[in-house]
């Protein structure tokens, strides 16, 4: 084995897409998340030997301190974390917006990031050896129409991640955050509470990012040398860019 990959949000996404990758290049896995079957099928997949499930939810304190205090001791050395856990809930905009899509999102991607990280540095740090990819989004560079909290949670991981850095210069532990644009992953379906019209909409006519995209990256970001400190990637479809400026103007009276 390469080492140990910890690894949330991992029963769909981009988490799963990074699962399978490490698993290919002879990687240890801790797989989390909250569906039990779907890290079952995953384990299955990659190799009970070399995967450990933890049925978890990252906006659960005390069970993610609990989860990584009790690793099993082949488990314990954490040398990747891939942040992948989090969604989009609602595209209402601000002002008719659901206030408990809102916690939902703050609790998942940026109290779930927090846990986490502060769970697993102390052991990086104390080894000083490791790697934490905390996975951003556009949403967190550039607003638009409707992304009201997502893009603000995702401001949050871009700021996060860059303050890791600050507080980990002079030890061998890298940051790195991935910032996707659209990809056709369960996101869309997530946000718009399972409407599968709604979703397939976002990606009508277009060739999307996919979740083995990003996988590839990731395990990118983290194959160079250890001096190599990839800060931020913003990554987007050769069929998405920025947009003009928005300019709302009034109809002239008589």
């Amino acid at each position: 084995m390469k080492g140990t990959v910890f690894i949330t949000g991992a029963s769909s996404g981009f988490g799963r897409a990074c699962a399978r990758r490490y698993g290919r290049e002879g990687w240890q896995l801790i797989l989390a998340a909250r569906r039990k079957e779907s890290l079952e099928e995953l384990q299955a997949e990659i190799g009970e030997e070399s995967v450990l499930i933890l049925p978890l939810d990252v906006r659960d304190r005390a069970a993610v301190i609990a989860a990584v205090a009790s690793l099993p001791q082949p488990f314990k050395k954490v040398e990747i974390l891939v942040a992948s856990a989090g969604l989009a809930q609602g595209l209402e905009p601000a002002q008719r917006a659901d206030l408990d899509d809102w916690e939902t999102m703050v609790d998942t991607n940026i109290k779930g990031l927090m846990y986490t990280v502060h769970a697993l540095l102390p052991g990086m740090v104390s080894r000083n050896r490791g790697h934490i990819i905390t996975m951003g989004s556009t949403a967190g560079n550039w607003p638009y129409p409707g992304g009201n909290c997502y893009g603000g949670t995702k401001a949050f991981v871009k700021k996060f991640a860059e303050n890791l850095r600050a507080d980990l210069l002079g030890t061998r532990v890298r940051v790195t955050n991935i910032e996707p644009g659209m990809a056709e992953t369960e996101f869309s379906l997530v946000r718009f509470k399972g409407d599968p019209e709604r979703s397939a909409r976002v990606y009508e006519g277009t060739q999307p990012l996919t979740a083995p995209d990003i996988a590839d990256i990731v395990w990118w970001t983290t194959s160079l040398p250890g001096h190599v400190n990839v800060n931020s990637m913003e990554v987007m479809s050769i069929d998405q860019a920025w947009g003009p400026y928005a300019i709302h103007r009034e109809a002239k009276g008589d």
